[in-house]
């Protein structure tokens, strides 16, 4: 069913209905489109268009196809509609007959795929953002376990001066906290909802814009109507931002391929992600590495496609926006993908410490070494530089290292040098030189290791189903110890909707509980972190954002039992006792081995005296 048909005496060509649909394509928003229609029919209700009955029909049916679409999405396309949304109003009306044609009312088509394709950019970006910091974690396992691995360094693809293995590592680890950046920022501008902008000048009917934003997760409604339809930037950051992190993976994956060839030997990649040749059964191909270099080209084409595609279009809506989304649905899971084999890479790979240690010495590397040796005995640079120039034409004629010459061999081109210039020459002296913040030193790139760990970043979010399993780990392994009590994974299942979790490069690295009691009173608890992750301000992250959700859902006092009141006290909470908590007596003290030998102190926190305590930012960087 079109959407648009009662201008038209007759129906589209079949040619120019292939050429406009964009279904094929577009059912990639069915999630989308049902979620942003559900949230529009409750703002309907509000403005007393739906009936509160009718709004239950409707989000029953909306739910009843968002299960349908997940089990087969591709079943969308065999439909013949011609977009994704009127996919879902034909199958909504299918099923609630004429309510369904109610769901329109005051939204348009513009402003519905705005909000979709926002919506789905979002949900990718997150993920991208998961993806990155697992991939930033490899490179500083990698760099920690190579650490003193020396390399050649390299420029114009001349050795030039060697470099720890693991400075090479943070390098690429400095181009993804970029990425990481970038993108974060990105994401933070595209959170806003053109919900209600209609198709250019806004909805007729009083829906509250920002109410309806922040039911559908966004920080903010569009504050123009024109804007919020017209508006793509949010693309273009993001093809910007995957063509940028791209590109920083093909580099990452040039210097590998060629660290790996039997030329250098430096690396070897992990069966996993090579393959052999159908004609030379003694190779061993880079596959991953060569397919990240060349889907980089992918991506900068989408980059490049979507400025033309915006350049000169008039407001508001143009067909030709159609155009936004086939490019940014194949860039995204592109990057994706990329960041994910370029992990398993990281992750797989074998250093060959005596050939990267063999290579670094050759080259005459340590020659930078020698002219500042000139300079400290007094003699200018420039004169030292083309001294040493000498001294290197001179080991290439005998076929030695600059520290194989002899004493006599450097005093007939500088009498200055003496044997004090042989420990200066050693591979350790040209790594330990290199002192200052940013350099290969190991003092510094040990810094640099130190710094990153530390600046890992804690993200907390409410649980999710899939969040289960490590919930059930961290709460099993801390009841083992004594310091929680036990509970089923059927329990946590049920009672999923009361966690929080926190999230380290991401993966669940700690989780507690909200429990509210029949009487309103509510508890933290089951408040667990791993012990293997560094990161801190886990657990005053957890307990922060359950006392912010503790807010929203009026409640006056949340309680805790602990054996670490301080660090409660510093939360806020204030000392209790255990006679003042009926509810948590009767309910686990009393089932609790350690009840007639009790350690545990009762606080409580009174949100209506102390809640502007409580940070309700998302925590993204605790320290």
């Amino acid at each position: 069913m079109a959407l648009w048909g009662g201008r038209f005496s007759s129906g589209p060509d079949q040619a120019f209905k292939q050429f406009n649909d964009s279904l094929p394509f577009d059912y990639q928003l069915a999630e989308q489109d049902i979620v942003g229609s559900i949230a529009w029919a409750n703002a309907l209700t509000q403005v007393n268009v739906l009936t509160q009955d009718e709004f239950q029909q409707i989000q029953s049916a909306l739910s009843e196809l968002l299960d349908e679409v997940a089990v087969n999405p591709q079943a969308i396309v065999a439909s013949g509609a011609e977009d994704i949304h009127s996919y879902v109003e034909t199958a909504l009306i299918e099923k609630v007959g004429d309510l369904g044609k109610k769901l329109h009312t005051g939204r348009s088509r513009n402003d519905q795929v705005a909000t979709d394709f926002r919506l789905w950019s979002r949900d990718t970006a997150e993920q991208l953002l998961k993806a990155i910091a697992s991939l930033k974690n490899a490179i500083v396992t990698l760099a920690e376990k190579e650490f003193g691995t020396v390399l050649p360094g390299y420029t114009h693809l001349q050795r030039a001066q060697p470099v720890l293995f693991s400075h090479w590592c943070m390098a690429y680890y400095e181009m993804l906290e970029r990425d990481e950046s970038r993108l974060q920022n990105a994401l933070d501008r595209l959170n806003v909802c053109p919900l209600g902008s209609g198709a250019l000048a806004g909805t007729a009917y009083a829906i509250d814009r920002q109410k309806l934003a922040e039911s559908l997760g966004f920080a903010s409604a569009t504050k123009n109507s024109l804007d919020g339809v017209s508006d793509r930037d949010f693309v273009v950051e993001l093809l910007s931002c995957a063509s940028i992190s791209m590109m920083h993976l093909s580099r990452m994956a040039e210097d590998m391929i060629f660290y790996n060839t039997g030329e250098a030997g430096f690396l070897e990649l992990a069966d996993s992600v090579t393959s052999g040749s159908s004609l030379m059964p003694q190779k061993k191909n880079p596959d991953a590495l060569e397919l990240i270099r060349g889907k980089t080209g992918r991506v900068f084409g989408a980059f490049s496609a979507m400025m033309m595609t915006l350049k000169a279009l008039p407001l508001a809506y143009n067909k030709d926006m159609q155009e936004d989304k086939e490019g940014l649905f194949d860039a995204m899971p592109t990057w994706l993908a990329s960041i994910h084999m370029a992990e398993a890479c990281i992750k797989g790979v074998k250093v060959n410490s005596e050939a990267t240690k063999s290579a670094a010495q050759g080259g005459h590397a340590n020659a930078t070494e020698l002219a500042d040796y000139l300079v400290a005995k007094g003699i200018p640079f420039r004169e030292g530089h083309h001294i040493v120039g000498e001294l290197v034409q001179v080991a290439i004629g005998e076929g030695k290292n600059l520290e194989d010459l002899s004493i006599a061999q450097f005093k007939a081109v500088c009498e200055t040098i003496d044997d004090d210039v042989y420990p200066v020459l050693e591979l350790q002296a040209c790594l330990d030189a290199r002192k200052a913040l940013g350099g290969t030193s190991e003092t510094q790139v040990k810094f640099a290791i130190k710094n990153a760990r530390a600046s890992q970043k804690v993200i907390v979010r409410d649980a999710r189903l899939s969040d289960v399993e490590s919930i059930n780990d961290l709460i099993q392994y801390w009841a083992k110890v004594g310091e929680n009590l036990p509970r089923a994974k059927s329990d946590m299942v049920h009672s999923i909707n009361e966690f929080a979790v926190t999230e380290v490069n991401g993966k669940v690295t700690g989780c507690a509980s909200l429990y509210i009691y029949d009487t309103g009173l509510a508890e933290i608890r089951s408040l667990g972190i791993c012990e293997k992750v560094e990161a801190k301000g886990q657990g005053r992250a957890l307990v922060e954002h359950l006392l912010a959700k503790a807010k929203k859902l009026a409640l006056k006092r949340v309680i805790v039992l602990t054996r670490v009141p301080g660090f409660f006290a510093k939360l806020g909470f204030a000392d209790s006792h255990k006679s003042e908590l009926p509810e948590k007596v009767m309910k686990d003290c009393e089932l609790c081995l350690r009840k007639d030998n009790c350690d545990e102190v009762a606080m409580d926190y009174l949100l209506n005296e102390k809640i502007d305590m409580v940070n309700q930012i998302p925590c993204k960087n605790v320290a």
